[in-house]
This record gives C-alpha cells, sequence and structure tokens, in this order.
C-alpha cells in the first residue's frame, strides 16, 4: 500500500441526511464518504436522493462547496426475486453524484441464481460507469469470504468483486491468511472497524455489527495482520456507528474514528517502509 484513501461509510452517523453527512465529513477531514440511498432491510433509514429533488441538488451543491467526494453507494439485497432493471434510478442517481461503486448483499440461497443476478446487476452498473461490491455477512446467504470469492468468480464481470468488513471477516471464522490468499483484483473496498475478540451470541450478532462496533486499535480485532494482507490499491472506509447513549456529537465521533483509523493504517504503512 502506498497512500491511505479513507472514505466514511454512512453507517457511522446514518441518523445524518446526505447533505449534512458531507459537511460534518468535511469538517472531520474525510475525503470521500458513503451514502445509503436504499435501505439495508425492509423499513431501515435510507436516503434515496431522487433525480430532480431538493435534497439531491443541496447534497451536489455542499460537495462542490466542501470538495467532498462519494465513493460508493449502498444497498442492494440480491434476493431471488429481485428485478435487476429497477435499480436503473439508483445508479443513475450514483452517477451524477460521481459514486465509484454500489455495495450489494448476496441474500439468495440459490447461488448459480445469485451468481447470475449478480451479473446482471454488475452489467446494469456498468453502463452508468459504476462498479459492484459483494458484501458477505454472517446473518445472509453470502455469508463468509470463501462463498463471497465464489460468486463473484461465477459472474465473471469485470467490474465485480468484494467488499470486506473486518467485522464480517473475524465473525465469520475468516482471518488475514484467508484474504492473502486470494487473487488479485478479487478485493477493491475495505471496511474497517474493531470490537472485541470474543463474539456475541449468535442471536446479538446483527445488533453487534449494527450498533456496538468500536473504532481500529480499541477492540481486539486483529486489524494490523489484516491490513498487511489487502492488495495494494484497496479503499478504504471506516465503519463505527454512533455508540448508543455516547453523549457524542456526529462531528466527534467521525473525527475520533477517522484519526484512530488513519493511526492504524500510518502505522501499517511505515511498516511496509521500513521492512
Amino acid at each position: 500500500m502506498t497512500a491511505i484513501s479513507l472514505s466514511l461509510s454512512h453507517l457511522s452517523a446514518l441518523d445524518l441526511a446526505p447533505p449534512e453527512l458531507v459537511s460534518v465529513a468535511a469538517a472531520a477531514g474525510y475525503r470521500t464518504v458513503g451514502l445509503r440511498l436504499n435501505p439495508a432491510a425492509p423499513g431501515a433509514i435510507s436516503y434515496p436522493l431522487g433525480r430532480g429533488t431538493v435534497a439531491l441538488a443541496e447534497t451536489l451543491r455542499r460537495m462542490k462547496d466542501t470538495g467532498v467526494a462519494v465513493y460508493d453507494v449502498e444497498f442492494v439485497p440480491l434476493t431471488p426475486d429481485i428485478d435487476v432493471g429497477r435499480c436503473a434510478s439508483m445508479f443513475e442517481t450514483a452517477a451524477e453524484l460521481g459514486a465509484q461503486r454500489v455495495n450489494v448483499s448476496g441474500d439468495d440461497p440459490d447461488f448459480a441464481r445469485l451468481s447470475a443476478n449478480f451479473a446482471g446487476i454488475c452489467e446494469l452498473a456498468g453502463t452508468f460507469g459504476l462498479a459492484v461490491d459483494l458484501e458477505f455477512m454472517r446473518w445472509r446467504h453470502v455469508g463468509s469470504l470463501p462463498q463471497a470469492a465464489e460468486i463473484v468468480r461465477r459472474a465473471g464481470s469485470s467490474n465485480g468483486a468484494i467488499l470486506l468488513d473486518a467485522l464480517h471477516l473475524f465473525r465469520s471464522g475468516g482471518s488475514a491468511e484467508a484474504v492473502r490468499a486470494l487473487e488479485p483484483g478479487l478485493i477493491h473496498s475495505v471496511q474497517l472497524c474493531d470490537a472485541p475478540a470474543e463474539a456475541p451470541p449468535p442471536d446479538r450478532i446483527i445488533d453487534e455489527a449494527r450498533n456496538h462496533r468500536l473504532p481500529p486499535g480499541q477492540g481486539e480485532l486483529p486489524l494490523a495482520e489484516l491490513v498487511k494482507s489487502l492488495p495494494a490499491a484497496v479503499a478504504f472506509a471506516v465503519e463505527v456507528p454512533v455508540p448508543q447513549d455516547a453523549g457524542i456529537s456526529p462531528f466527534m465521533h467521525v473525527r475520533k474514528i477517522r484519526e484512530a483509523t488513519e493511526s492504524l493504517l500510518t502505522t501499517q504503512l511505515m511498516g511496509d517502509i521500513t521492512d
């Protein structure tokens, strides 16, 4: 790795609408952000930013004023009955925002069908200049790094890759060694956070991921080993939601997690240089 490219994932401050997120991210020292244009689950928070809306215009204005760019948009669950064509409007918005990538999940037990839908969404996204990252999560059908790699390989799309979330990697039994063993090009985006070494009970896995992550360096996950195992050109994001009842402003929170993440990454970069 030769440079730090750090983005603020929307989950880190999901109560902030996109215009406010851009402004807070800029003040806290971020270069890019991710935006949740579609909910991760039915009824969950999202900000569609339809074309021609005041919200989209205000987001674009603040991006121009601050210099903050949009790295990725989310979230598309690849369910058995997904209508890929209906994602076009979201991709149009993503393209207008200048986003590079779209995040999707694997929510279909039929991996042949899922691979075909992943290929289809990659093809559609490509017409808008977008790439697609498949994120694995322990509670979804694609719940591990090997499963995500299988889907991406089956699809064979040049703009398809894996989104690697550090918490999901280690909670699903993955390791830095498994990441290092992957062929180049499978991982383009990485979300960093920390957590205790011991996983919570199975019925609290989702709650941990959505509400109880820790800033990098404040837990016990082997993040240094993971960073050293990653390809040279990955883009990093920090994904740590504001702790419940933390009594801290979104600005203070996202600045804190940026500083923690950059400390981790800078230490590893210096290690690469001196080794």
